[in-house]
């Protein structure tokens, strides 16, 4: 049960990695004014004059947020994982490896060499 917790939080983790990257590539820098004046004023008509800043700032430190808290999430339960080996070698037993094969007895040779 605990792989599947790992698993779903690493997932987690991923998405919102990618989701963290996503908005603040989407956030205007200082220098984004200049920008503006050749058709980047658009978004400021969805959220208004400074409330796109606010949105993808507020929702960049929730996002980072929550990647720190499941970066902790994952530190603590790779940390108390079971030593559980996922090796073949490892799980092969020495009964399991066959012996090895004897040469096959070669036939008693005569005295006589054949004409």
């Amino acid at each position: 049960m605990g792989s599947f917790w790992f698993n779903l939080i690493l997932v987690v983790h991923v998405i919102v990695g990618l989701a963290v990257i996503v908005f603040v590539l989407l956030q205007h820098g200082k220098g984004a004014d200049v920008g503006a004046s050749f058709g980047g004023g658009a978004s400021g008509s969805l959220f208004g004059a400074s409330g796109s800043a606010n949105f993808l700032s507020r929702t960049t430190s929730i996002l980072a947020t929550l990647f720190f808290v499941t970066s902790l999430t994952l530190t603590y339960l790779a940390s108390h994982r079971t030593a559980t080996s996922s090796s073949v070698l490892d799980t092969m037993t020495e009964q399991s490896i066959p012996a090895a094969v004897a040469p096959a007895a070669s036939a008693p040779q005569s005295s006589e060499i054949p004409k």
